[in-house]
């Protein structure tokens, strides 16, 4: 019987073929696709020729944005400077003049013009004799045209007028009169009663507005106009040419611009 012959591990002789190794699966793209390989620097650096009008627009806005910020920060800047340097100045000169309000009070008043037994109308006349004080001791006040001065009773205008134009230095005190006229006021008879009652008790009630536009000179230095509103509350004990003050009592204000 014959002896098997059982195969051994040996090298495959030199005219068969070595066997091949495998390899990793390689992705087997579809018939008609191509695939193209692009370096970064030209996917960030060129866009795709459908938008490389809008980089250009783009890219030219962007300088034109840059520059108007940066002037908008320097406008800033510039204006803050100022504001800040303004603001030193006034507590500069705050501190060295020490400003004060001119003060006003009411020292006579003559009144003319009122009939109480007739129904007609009237022309009130008021004299005011007016007191205008300037405390500073560094700054005149120069006093403006359009000035006004009115008086009211229970809300009826009864006659206006103005101050004189004048300069008032410091430290000074000055006295003026002033004329107020009125013409053909109409009365109710309820108000005629309520001032005859008032008179024969001796306390007729008025106010009085006063609005004076002034200008400060500090040194050489006119400023900007500023207006006083002055309101007074005034009684006096008849309606006649020596009408005595019962009481008086002035509020004023400032207004700067």
């Amino acid at each position: 019987m014959a002896d098997r012959v059982h195969p051994r591990d040996s090298p495959p002789s030199s005219g068969e073929a070595p066997m091949a190794k495998p390899s990793q699966s390689v992705p087997v793209q579809p018939a008609g696709t191509y695939v193209i390989q692009i370096p970064k620097d030209q996917i960030y650096r060129y866009p795709p020729p459908e938008n490389a009008r809008r980089y250009q627009k783009y890219s030219r806005r962007e300088p034109r944005r840059r520059c108007c910020r940066r002037c908008l920060c320097w406008s800033l800047s510039l204006l803050a400077s100022l504001l800040l340097l303004l603001a030193v100045a006034a507590g500069v000169l705050y501190l060295v003049f020490r400003p004060e309000s001119p003060k006003y009070s009411i020292d006579d008043v003559s009144i003319h013009g009122f009939n109480l037994t007739s129904p007609s109308a009237v022309s009130p006349e008021f004299n005011v004799t007016i007191r205008a004080q300037n405390p500073n001791d560094k700054i005149g006040i120069y006093y403006q045209k359009e000035s006004s001065v009115t008086v009211y009773y229970s809300g009826i205008n009864l006659c206006n007028g103005v101050l004189p134009v004048f300069y008032q230095p410091s430290n000074n005190l000055t006295v003026f009169q002033t004329a107020l006229k009125g013409s053909k006021i109409l009365l109710t008879n309820a108000v005629h009663s309520t001032l005859a009652a008032e008179e024969k008790r001796g306390e007729l009630p008025f106010r009085l507005n006063l609005k004076a536009p002034v200008k400060f000179k500090v040194g050489a230095v006119k400023t900007w106009t500023i207006t006083f509103k002055v309101k007074c509350e005034l009684t006096v004990d008849s309606l006649t040419s020596s009408a005595k003050i019962v009481t008086t009592d002035c509020d004023s204000r400032v207004k700067l611009w």
